[in-house]
């Protein structure tokens, strides 16, 4: 990556299962690589627990359940130039339990995770068919990149 990446990595819950700092800068990386991104970039991911995941879906998206990750896109006003690109947060025990789900090694679920909420970051999105297809095949090339299989392939 030729331009400087910062990823502040919080958390808030037990760290028990949850991957290093230097795993979650190397998935942020990797995302901004499969995107195309060469500017400076920052951001930050708080690890979270249900109850705090479930307040803020609540709060910021109107659902009242913890989700895997939500993203922040950061707001500048006009004329503020920064790297930041905004915030994730990725609730522990939902990426946990979902990985089990769906019988997918936990350490992939966080990578996808991670790569899903930075390309929300930078603009991409899912909100309808072709939106998420571009999307899901991005997300797909990118963690293929890391080693880790299609997230979105069904297992019979």
């Amino acid at each position: 990556m030729s331009a400087a990446v910062t990823v502040s990595v919080g958390y808030a819950a037990s760290r028990k299962g949850v991957p290093a700092a230097a795993s979650f800068r190397q998935w942020v990386e990797a995302a901004l690589r499969g995107a195309k991104r060469r500017k400076a970039t920052e951001l930050s991911i708080r690890i979270v627990d249900s109850k705090e995941g479930r307040t803020l879906n609540r709060d910021y998206r109107g659902k009242d359940y913890a989700t895997n990750v939500l993203s922040f896109p950061v707001e500048l006003p006009p004329g503020v130039n920064l790297p930041l690109i905004g915030d994730l947060v990725i609730c522990a025990p939902v990426v946990a339990r979902e990985a089990m789900e769906q019988g997918k090694p936990s350490r992939h679920h966080w990578a996808h995770m991670t790569v899903h909420g930075v390309l929300h970051l930078i603009g991409y999105d899912h909100i309808d068919d072709q939106e998420a297809e571009q999307m899901e095949a991005l997300e797909t090339r990118i963690l293929a990149g890391l080693g880790i299989d299609d997230p979105y392939a069904v297992n019979d």
